[in-house]
């Protein structure tokens, strides 16, 4: 058995990790500030370099007590995910069209509640944000209180099929995003 020596390289995977993450607090955040330094400077000069690693570290680290810890990502299925929303977002333009350019008596609008699978505060906002901005969807509210978002849609022949589909489609990979394995599902507690 090995004792810790004072000064002693971490021997736990976890401690480098942690030492790192500390470090770079906010990594994504230090390469989107980097890459924008270099693109607002128009030069890869050794200086600017210099300048956009300073900016990118000392940013975010200065940062760190206001910002939320950084979460992990699983960027294949954010991939997958963004190629089903843009997917989505084209379909329903034709779709939109076809209504909108038909007869209007066809429309049933109608505010749908969708329960919401977990807390994650990410989650939340950012299936808020893809319901709206799939055409179809006029508005999204989120109601933390009842753990659910109200979407009001153009179109609505069956809430339950459409709350399935957004909880199938966007919900489900947006956890797969955030590596969020099991989330108390408040639709079963209701």
């Amino acid at each position: 058995m090995n004792p810790r020596v004072v000064g002693q390289t971490p021997q736990h995977p976890e401690e480098a990790h942690g030492r790192r993450h500390r470090l770079w607090p906010h990594p994504v955040l230090s390469l989107l500030l980097a890459a924008a330094w270099l693109v607002l400077v128009r030069s890869v000069e050794p200086v600017h370099l210099l300048g956009a690693a300073l900016l990118a570290w000392a940013v975010p680290y200065g940062l760190t007590p206001w910002l939320p810890e950084a979460s992990r990502l699983d960027w294949r299925a954010a991939l997958r995910l963004m190629g089903v929303v843009l997917w989505d977002i084209v379909v329903a333009n034709v779709t939109v069209a076809r209504l909108t350019l038909g007869p209007l008596g066809r429309l049933r609008p109608a505010w749908v509640r969708v329960p919401l699978a977990c807390d994650h505060p990410r989650v939340r906002a950012l299936l808020a944000s893809i319901i709206t901005m799939t055409p179809g969807t006029v508005s999204a509210v989120v109601d933390e209180r009842r753990g659910c978002i109200w979407v009001h849609v153009l179109n609505c022949a069956d809430g339950a099929a459409l709350v399935e589909q957004i909880k199938a489609r966007y919900e489900a990979a947006l956890l797969r995003v955030f590596c969020i394995d099991r989330p108390t599902d408040r639709a079963l507690q209701e």
